[in-house]
């Protein structure tokens, strides 16, 4: 999960990081009262969780109340990389000297955090050539890495001590929190040679999000998906016209990637899980059957735990009760596989033994 600046920049605050003044907003009404009580000038932003927003025209400089009512729209219209507004931040302006970088990761090849710092920031980091990398192992970073990585930066009093206890702050949110990434780029020096953190990036560690209930207010999810939950199954909506059942994670995932290399468009990932009934997966199909979108549904599942036949049962029932009228393209294997192919005959469902030749007929019907 990846949070937007506004959310990152919560946290931030709540861990001492420096920030400068700011709001956020969902429409124009909203904006006009932020506006306010900001007061000019301030920086329009964008919230997407992409990159790249300076360059597509998502962040804007607004010195009074006649730019405000031409930018905000302008800002709140835009699409980057595919993502629509999601909020719009209202932020002071800032006097800035000097733009650094700064971010932790969770670098899973050495089962450790890492560091990565440089004196060049408000770009991509991929570009910047001199970048100071430390390990830091689990642990918080200590007063002493943190204070070295201030001197290879060249950074000197005031300012290196409060870039040390910013990196201090990130290390301990990072770690509270079980993040893969926080990262700050610019983290900016001020004219005065304080620190503050201009942008924001959080990225969660999926399997210990059950550990932290209170990130859950910052997942953003479909009605359906929250549907999915309660019934306790994984639905993820996207944007094609395949959808996407098979139980495992790692195999729906897999399916997905096979779909999309063959020229289909997945409209969901839906993974009934290790423990799914008839009824569950009845109740999976019933909330396909609300997907406008969808026109055809892959299958692929593999019977160790859930028995195929399961499957099979909520497939017959759900065309029993003409919940689903789609073509459905399914390659069933594993546990009492054999069984369920026969229930099956003669139904809309199309029975087939591989994966790869499911998908290709699943990306011909719904072309057809």
């Amino acid at each position: 999960m990846q949070l937007l600046e506004f959310q990152a920049k919560e946290l931030f605050r709540e861990y001492g990081i420096n920030l400068l003044e700011s709001i956020s907003s969902t429409n124009i009404e909203d904006g006009r009262k932020h506006a306010k009580e900001l007061g000019y000038p301030f920086v329009i932003k964008i919230q997407v969780p992409v990159g790249g927003r300076g360059k597509a025209g998502g962040i804007q400089k607004c010195q009074n109340d006649d730019e405000f009512e031409l930018k905000y729209p302008q800002v709140m219209d835009l699409t980057i990389k595919g993502e629509k507004a999601r909020a719009i931040l209202l932020e002071k302006m800032a006097d800035i000297k000097k733009e650094l970088y700064l971010s932790l990761f969770l670098n899973r090849s050495k089962r450790c955090y890492t560091i990565i710092a440089s004196a060049e920031g408000g770009v991509e980091i991929e570009s910047v050539k001199n970048q100071i990398i430390k390990e830091v192992g689990l642990g918080h970073v200590s007063d002493e890495l943190a204070k070295e990585v201030a001197k290879e930066m060249g950074l000197e009093g005031t300012t290196a001590e409060q870039f040390v206890d910013t990196l201090k702050k990130l290390s301990k949110l990072t770690i509270e929190k079980e993040a893969e990434l926080v990262e700050i780029n610019p983290l900016a020096i001020m004219q005065d040679d304080t620190i503050m953190a201009l942008d924001g990036k959080f990225v969660t560690d999926d399997n210990s999000n059950f550990r932290h209930p209170e990130l859950q207010k910052y997942q953003e999810k479909t009605e359906i998906e929250e549907q999915a939950e309660k019934s306790g199954f994984s639905l993820v909506e996207l944007d094609g016209d395949i959808a996407v059942v098979g139980n495992g994670a790692g195999l729906v995932m897999s399916t997905l990637d096979m779909l999309s290399d063959n020229g289909g468009k997945p409209a969901c990932f839906l993974d009934v899980g290790g423990g799914a009934t008839t009824e569950s997966v009845y109740e999976a199909l019933t909330l396909i059957s609300k997907l406008d979108r969808v026109k055809g549904i892959l299958v692929n599942l593999y019977g160790g735990i859930v028995k195929t036949t399961v499957v099979a049962e909520a497939f017959l029932k759900a065309y029993e009760d003409n919940l689903i009228d789609l073509p459905v393209f399914s390659r069933l294997k594993g546990t009492e596989s054999d069984k369920a192919k026969e229930m099956l005959q003669g139904s809309r469902t199309k029975i087939f033994d591989s994966v790869e030749d499911a998908i290709n007929a699943a990306v011909m019907g719904v072309k057809k």
